[in-house]
């Protein structure tokens, strides 16, 4: 949810804001943050075809890369993408005995497939204040990445609880 002005809401959504709070920080002191991450994924089917349940997943070796206001990591093996995102090593596949291990009885082990995730955070400080590292989206990374060359000063638009950065503003 973003953060609204109350013009033409009803009084419970005025009411849920005005709780919730949606703050905003105007600084120059900011980076952005991207952790890049590859997970082996295996799912385990049960051999009991006529169930409706879904496989359960099971997650191994995962690599993990965090990339600073868009700059070349020293780790990163990969990159840059079309995000702009560096990415690390391969992490290693699992083996067969480690297939095995994880499974159940009345389990078929699936095909190891490579997951790839992002998570996308931004680091801001009011001054006099501790630096605050808030979870946000790739569109808000990129304007910071961009903003950062320059110390633009930016104007981070809170979500909920002042528990995400929802919006940036160029000052």
């Amino acid at each position: 949810m973003r953060c609204l002005t109350p013009f033409g809401l009803g009084l419970t959504t005025i009411a849920v804001i005005a709780i919730a709070g949606c703050d905003t920080v105007t600084t120059t002191q900011y980076q952005a943050i991207a952790i890049t991450r590859y997970t082996w994924l295996v799912d385990y089917y049960d051999q009991n075809r006529s169930s409706d349940r879904p496989p359960r997943i099971e997650a191994f070796a995962s690599t993990e890369l965090t990339n600073e206001n868009g700059q070349h990591p020293p780790d990163a093996v990969t990159g840059p993408d079309d995000r702009g995102l560096w990415w690390p090593a391969l992490p290693p596949r699992p083996t067969v005995d480690e297939l095995e291990a994880r499974q159940r009885p009345q389990e078929t082990i699936g095909t190891p497939r490579l997951n790839k995730s992002v998570e996308y955070f931004v680091t801001f400080r009011n001054p006099g204040e501790p630096n605050r590292t808030l979870p946000t989206r790739y569109e808000i990374y990129r304007q910071v990445v961009r903003s950062y060359e320059q110390r633009q000063p930016l104007q981070f638009v809170l979500g909920i609880n002042n528990g995400s950065v929802e919006n940036v503003v160029p000052q």
